[in-house]
């Protein structure tokens, strides 16, 4: 059982006012709360939360039976407070004035514009609080011809061109297997909050952050976009293949298949030798990587013919033997139970109202030696902390505040 930790976190003392939802958005300030910081999550009343608090099955089993914690709702909402509100009414947006007026950060993935109507967008909020934070997230950004678009991660995939690299070369243009640029999209929001609040508590002055899933997305094109840039020549999908290393890919063996990484020619010679194919090393055609990279179709076929009359096991122990980069391909359930995500705390326990007692989430990888992340709270119900805010607001602005 992970319990919370009592040594201060990095942004203990900070105050997230959250207004997002669904992943990207909530990626950000779930990482702002594991950092120590914390965050209040308004949600709809109207909508019953969050839009992900019903995206499932799989939910929680709960005491009351209410199914407000999708799987999916679990994966990005720890370390925070649930408050209802709702944003068209006077009161609701009263409620998240007054919130805003104390914090340093706030997060939104309203389309752009859509707070305004409301008195809630930047510059209406700086004015109380010219210190803020205040972080936009969009699907296309807050200008441009595509601005006023919905953005979901799959759309942001395609438009993004990441689509077009990923899947096998004569099948369709893939996704990637999880939300990755809403994942990606809040861990730039986080890298920029962090720097503007550096900049905030150094001068006084906040800013507005505006970043867009398709942006970030094409950002993270890394060396395929460059190779794209260089060359002129737009990238085929090659699978697991890599752009500009051979052999790097997955390779089918006796029982099953594993990954071979050899990202040089001193590993390509101490493959050859660890499965027995010193043909291979003394080829002319293989002698180097840009010679691979000529000859990658008849390499393969040479390697995949050796390697599938080898056991995964076996095999994997010889290039390990070699010094030649190697792995499984696991499960899902596989990795989170190996031995080495037990070592790394890569799956946490956290008390919560569910039947069990506790659910099971995803560690954070971040491992500082002076302040720890926390696993403070579970992901909320939805609204569980509403009157509990309302209560410390009216006693923050003293007796006055019942007139």
């Amino acid at each position: 059982m992970t319990e919370a930790s009592d040594t201060p976190g990095a942004l203990d003392g900070v105050l997230v006012l959250d207004l997002s939802r669904i992943l990207a958005g909530p990626t950000a300030t779930q990482m702002l709360g594991d950092l120590g910081a914390t965050v209040i999550k308004i949600e709809n009343p109207k909508t019953g939360g969050d839009d992900t608090r019903r995206w499932g099955p799989p939910y929680v089993d709960t005491p009351d039976g209410q199914s407000d914690l999708s799987a999916y709702f679990l994966a990005a909402n720890r370390n925070k407070f649930s408050v209802a509100a709702d944003l068209s009414t006077p009161e609701g947006q009263a409620l998240v004035r007054q919130i805003a007026a104390q914090a340093q950060i706030v997060v939104e993935n309203y389309k752009p514009g859509g707070l305004m109507k409301y008195g809630l967008d930047y510059d209406s909020l700086r004015q109380i609080n010219p210190a803020l934070v205040y972080c936009s997230i969009s699907g296309f950004g807050q200008t441009g011809p595509n601005r006023d678009r919905p953005g979901y991660d799959l759309m942001a995939q395609g438009f993004g061109g990441i689509m077009s690299i990923t899947g096998a070369p004569d099948g369709p243009p893939m996704k990637v297997g999880v939300g990755i640029a809403d994942v990606m999209c809040g861990m730039y929001a986080t890298i920029g909050i962090l720097a503007a609040l550096r900049h905030a508590e150094a001068t006084g002055d906040g800013q507005q952050i505006d970043l867009a899933l398709v942006d970030s997305q094409m950002a993270w094109l890394v060396n395929e976009g460059t190779n794209t840039l260089v060359s002129g020549t737009p990238p085929q999908r090659r699978g697991n293949g890599h752009p500009n290393i051979v052999p790097y890919d997955v390779f089918a063996t006796q029982d099953g298949h594993i990954i071979l990484a050899v990202g040089n020619d001193g590993q390509f010679q101490a493959f050859c030798k660890g499965i027995d194919r010193p043909d291979l090393a003394a080829d002319p055609r293989f002698a180097t990587n840009p010679l691979r990279i000529e000859h990658r179709e008849q390499l393969t076929g040479l390697i995949s013919v050796t390697l599938a009359e080898m056991g995964s096991a076996d095999l994997l122990q010889k290039l390990r033997d070699h010094g030649v980069p190697s792995g499984p391909i696991h499960r899902i359930d596989e990795a989170l139970h190996s031995d080495q995500a037990q070592a790394r705390g890569a799956v946490v326990q956290i008390q919560a109202d569910t039947s069990a007692g506790h659910v099971d989430l995803l560690g954070n990888p971040l491992k500082m030696s002076r302040t720890p992340v926390r696993y403070a709270k579970a992901p909320p119900r939805f609204g569980a902390d509403t009157d509990d805010l309302k209560r410390l607001l009216d006693q923050a602005r003293g007796p006055s505040s019942s007139r």
